[in-house]
């Protein structure tokens, strides 16, 4: 089986970083890796895998440069997992319409290379995020939209957005804007149960602790001041990376 995977930090697993003996943070594994480190484990056959997300990316990027890099691999992907929008929802020129077409575009794409594309959305973010609110009606339309795209397309979809029980925080990185390990492991059972591979959902474990006046001013140093800075300086935060696998890798290995 070969599997692609195109979108951005939710497909490239930012949040869900890979912890070294040292404890310093490495590079991030992410739901979709996650998935695919299980299909390696339950089937019978080499299981080989390339993702081309990268932080930070739109959905244009997504739709044209990362998937048509997925579908001139030789040989060609038997399923890409298709993400993206979610950076589009933060800027002030979102278009639910232009999304659509993009999506669309992808759909079309892969049913002509005779690709299967499984669309599978972001998560709903947590209230705690300061643009939640935003999110939340651009989210909700867009969603309605892809509802209405895959029923009359009849594409595959996987809507984590309409998982209201990952919306609690124990579920998100410090940032708030990534899903933590424990988000990342959600998404990846409801994804792997999706393609008819039946996986349990995580252990919650303990609530995350009640927000403080402290631990506020600390989110806002932190994480919302920096994001401001690299909005008003149109930086992105995936200037310059390249993909984590842009070539087949042999899982497993």
């Amino acid at each position: 089986m070969r599997i692609a995977a195109v979108g951005d930090s939710f497909m490239e697993g930012i949040g869900d970083e890979v912890v070294g003996p040292d404890g310093v943070l490495g590079e991030p594994r992410g739901w979709a890796d996650r998935v695919v480190e299980q299909l390696a484990q339950r089937l019978d056959e080499p299981v080989y895998y390339a993702n081309f997300a990268i932080r930070g990316r739109i959905l244009k990027p997504i739709a044209t440069t990362q998937l048509d890099a997925a579908l001139a691999l030789d040989p060609k992907p038997d399923l890409i997992l298709f993400n993206g929008g979610g950076n589009d929802m933060l800027r002030p020129t979102f278009n639910v319409k232009k999304m659509i077409r993009l999506t669309e575009l992808a759909i079309d794409k892969c049913r002509e290379a005779g690709v299967r594309l499984v669309f599978v959305t972001g998560a709903h973010p947590t209230e705690r995020l300061p643009l939640a609110r935003r999110m939340d009606g651009r989210g909700d339309a867009y969603m309605d939209a892809a509802t209405e795209l895959v029923s009359r397309t009849g594409n595959e979809l996987i809507s984590n957005w309409g998982d209201d029980h990952i919306r609690d925080a124990r579920y998100w990185a410090d940032d708030r804007l990534h899903l933590g390990p424990l988000g990342h492991e959600r998404v990846a059972a409801a994804v792997l149960t999706a393609l008819g591979y039946p996986t349990d959902f995580p252990d919650e474990g303990d609530p995350a602790p009640p927000a403080t006046f402290r631990s506020e001013a600390h989110y806002a140093r932190v994480h919302v001041l920096p994001y401001i800075g690299r909005r008003l300086a149109s930086r992105s935060t995936g200037r310059g990376r390249e993909p984590k696998y842009a070539t087949w890798h042999l899982m497993g290995e």
